[in-house]
């Protein structure tokens, strides 16, 4: 007999529980990744559904739902990216969650997206540099690197 970790044998009231405790922190990050609330609902909500379809095989949920939704929202980001670079008017500024300081969100918004999801998963979700390389799909000594220029870049930002 083999046991699991995963969600295989559990029922909907256990996945429904692992939502509620992941969903918030979830759309944080995927928020702070990519500056748009509604994207960052989208984001994470594909990836519980994801999730959802795979519990058979997934063996650790947590990990494998902060990958998916770090792997969404960079590609989010460069799809946006690609489509400004063809676009003529800016965007219209992105709605922000209530209760955030402005001048905060605006340096976190001019911060690169792998320096804001290593701070956002650093000091928001409080995982080791080894969880945030996993997440990130990068080597730890590049996670201190994102989250030193990251922080750096807040200074400067916030020092304006």
């Amino acid at each position: 007999m083999t046991v699991r970790s995963g969600l295989a044998d559990v029922g909907e009231d256990v996945f429904g529980a692992a939502y509620e405790r992941q969903f918030r922190a979830m759309v944080r990050f995927a928020y702070l990744t990519t500056g748009s609330a509604a994207a960052a609902e989208d984001i994470v909500q594909e990836a519980f559904v994801d999730l959802y379809r795979r519990r058979d095989a997934v063996t650790q949920p947590q990990r494998w739902l902060r990958r998916a939704v770090a792997n969404r929202c960079t590609s989010w980001v460069r799809r946006r990216v690609l489509e400004r670079r063809h676009a003529f008017a800016e965007p219209p500024p992105h709605a922000a969650p209530p209760g955030e300081d402005a001048a905060v969100r605006a340096a976190l918004r001019r911060v690169r997206p792998r320096q804001r999801a290593a701070l956002f998963l650093r000091f928001y979700l409080d995982l080791p540099e080894r969880e945030i390389a996993e997440a990130l799909g990068c080597r730890p000594g590049t996670v201190k690197t994102l989250i030193h220029r990251g922080l750096a870049a807040l200074r400067e930002q916030l020092d304006d």
